[in-house]
Protein backbone atom coordinates (compact mmCIF):
# COMPACT_ATOMS: atom_id res chain seq x y z
CA UNK A 1 0.00 0.00 0.00
CA UNK A 2 0.97 3.38 -0.63
CA UNK A 3 1.26 6.27 1.86
CA UNK A 4 -2.19 7.64 0.65
CA UNK A 5 -3.92 4.55 1.29
CA UNK A 6 -2.31 4.06 4.55
CA UNK A 7 -3.95 7.79 5.84
CA UNK A 8 -7.33 7.06 4.50
CA UNK A 9 -7.35 3.41 6.45
CA UNK A 10 -6.41 5.74 9.46
CA UNK A 11 -9.05 8.27 8.55
CA UNK A 12 -11.81 5.59 8.32
CA UNK A 13 -10.38 3.65 11.92
CA UNK A 14 -10.47 7.28 13.58
CA UNK A 15 -13.93 7.98 11.97
CA UNK A 16 -15.22 5.02 13.17
CA UNK A 17 -14.17 5.81 16.13
CA UNK A 18 -16.18 8.90 16.68
CA UNK A 19 -19.02 6.76 15.52
CA UNK A 20 -19.06 4.15 17.49
CA UNK A 21 -19.06 6.80 20.80
CA UNK A 22 -22.24 8.09 19.61
CA UNK A 23 -20.80 11.31 17.67
CA UNK A 24 -22.01 12.51 14.02
CA UNK A 25 -19.03 12.80 11.50
CA UNK A 26 -19.29 15.56 8.86
CA UNK A 27 -17.07 14.73 6.18
CA UNK A 28 -16.18 18.06 3.69
CA UNK A 29 -16.79 18.23 0.16
CA UNK A 30 -13.41 17.63 -1.84
CA UNK A 31 -10.13 17.75 -0.99
CA UNK A 32 -8.98 21.19 0.23
CA UNK A 33 -9.81 21.55 4.02
CA UNK A 34 -6.75 21.38 6.26
CA UNK A 35 -9.34 18.91 8.34
CA UNK A 36 -10.31 15.45 7.42
CA UNK A 37 -13.78 15.46 9.03
CA UNK A 38 -16.20 17.13 11.43
CA UNK A 39 -17.34 15.84 15.11
CA UNK A 40 -21.12 17.18 15.69
CA UNK A 41 -21.01 16.86 19.54
CA UNK A 42 -24.22 18.18 20.48
CA UNK A 43 -23.97 20.99 18.48
CA UNK A 44 -20.89 21.59 18.54
CA UNK A 45 -18.26 21.34 15.95
CA UNK A 46 -14.89 20.30 15.98
CA UNK A 47 -12.16 19.85 12.97
CA UNK A 48 -10.30 16.73 13.23
CA UNK A 49 -6.96 16.07 11.15
CA UNK A 50 -6.40 12.23 11.36
CA UNK A 51 -2.58 11.03 11.08
CA UNK A 52 -1.11 7.59 10.94
CA UNK A 53 1.39 6.74 14.01
CA UNK A 54 4.46 5.29 13.91
CA UNK A 55 5.58 2.93 16.73
CA UNK A 56 8.97 4.11 18.65
CA UNK A 57 10.87 2.33 21.38
CA UNK A 58 9.83 -1.39 20.04
CA UNK A 59 6.15 -0.30 20.62
CA UNK A 60 6.59 1.63 24.03
CA UNK A 61 5.60 4.92 22.81
CA UNK A 62 4.38 5.98 19.34
CA UNK A 63 4.10 9.38 17.18
CA UNK A 64 2.73 10.97 14.20
CA UNK A 65 3.65 14.04 12.17
CA UNK A 66 1.84 17.44 12.92
CA UNK A 67 2.24 18.52 9.69
CA UNK A 68 1.21 17.98 5.89
CA UNK A 69 3.41 18.44 3.03
CA UNK A 70 2.96 18.91 -0.59
CA UNK A 71 5.15 20.05 -3.49
CA UNK A 72 4.94 23.32 -5.21
CA UNK A 73 7.04 24.24 -8.03
CA UNK A 74 9.06 21.04 -7.97
CA UNK A 75 9.74 21.53 -4.21
CA UNK A 76 8.27 19.95 -1.44
CA UNK A 77 6.52 22.37 0.82
CA UNK A 78 5.78 21.32 4.72
CA UNK A 79 2.99 22.97 6.40
CA UNK A 80 2.56 22.88 10.66
CA UNK A 81 -1.13 22.91 11.51
CA UNK A 82 -2.17 25.34 13.66
CA UNK A 83 -5.56 26.07 15.48
CA UNK A 84 -6.92 28.51 13.00
CA UNK A 85 -6.60 25.15 10.78
CA UNK A 86 -7.77 22.30 12.87
CA UNK A 87 -8.85 21.23 16.43
CA UNK A 88 -7.25 18.34 17.31
CA UNK A 89 -5.56 15.59 15.98
CA UNK A 90 -6.98 11.73 15.64
CA UNK A 91 -4.72 8.85 15.62
CA UNK A 92 -5.22 5.52 16.28
CA UNK A 93 -2.49 2.98 17.24
CA UNK A 94 -3.08 -0.61 18.59
CA UNK A 95 -6.75 -0.79 18.15
CA UNK A 96 -7.11 2.27 20.54
CA UNK A 97 -7.80 6.14 19.15
CA UNK A 98 -6.20 8.77 20.96
CA UNK A 99 -7.19 12.51 20.27
CA UNK A 100 -5.00 15.68 20.89
CA UNK A 101 -5.50 19.29 20.77
CA UNK A 102 -3.53 21.08 18.33
CA UNK A 103 -1.98 23.39 20.22
CA UNK A 104 -0.30 20.40 21.84
CA UNK A 105 1.58 19.30 19.31
CA UNK A 106 4.18 20.79 16.53
CA UNK A 107 6.04 19.06 14.04
CA UNK A 108 5.76 16.12 15.54
CA UNK A 109 3.75 14.63 18.87
CA UNK A 110 5.01 11.33 20.37
CA UNK A 111 3.08 9.28 23.22
CA UNK A 112 4.47 6.85 25.54
CA UNK A 113 2.39 3.67 26.50
CA UNK A 114 5.17 2.09 28.51
CA UNK A 115 6.92 3.64 31.43
CA UNK A 116 10.67 5.06 30.09
CA UNK A 117 13.74 2.30 31.01
CA UNK A 118 15.75 4.80 32.75
CA UNK A 119 12.29 5.91 35.15
CA UNK A 120 11.97 9.12 33.56
CA UNK A 121 8.44 10.72 34.76
CA UNK A 122 8.87 14.69 33.97
CA UNK A 123 7.97 15.67 30.38
CA UNK A 124 6.37 12.41 29.48
CA UNK A 125 2.89 12.58 27.41
CA UNK A 126 0.92 9.54 28.20
CA UNK A 127 -1.06 7.79 25.80
CA UNK A 128 -3.57 7.22 28.54
CA UNK A 129 -4.08 10.73 28.88
CA UNK A 130 -5.27 10.92 25.06
CA UNK A 131 -7.78 8.61 24.58
CA UNK A 132 -10.57 9.77 22.87
CA UNK A 133 -13.32 8.39 25.30
CA UNK A 134 -11.07 10.42 28.04
CA UNK A 135 -10.79 13.32 25.88
CA UNK A 136 -14.46 13.39 24.80
CA UNK A 137 -15.78 13.39 28.27
CA UNK A 138 -14.68 17.04 28.66
CA UNK A 139 -16.88 18.22 25.55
Amino acid sequence: MNSKQIGNITELETMLAFAKAGFNVLTPYGDCERYDFVVDANGKFFRIQSKTSHSNDNGASFSFSGRSCHRKDGKIVHHTYTNDEIDYFVTSFEGKCYLIPVEECGADKRLRILPTKNGQVRGITWAKDYELEEVVKNW
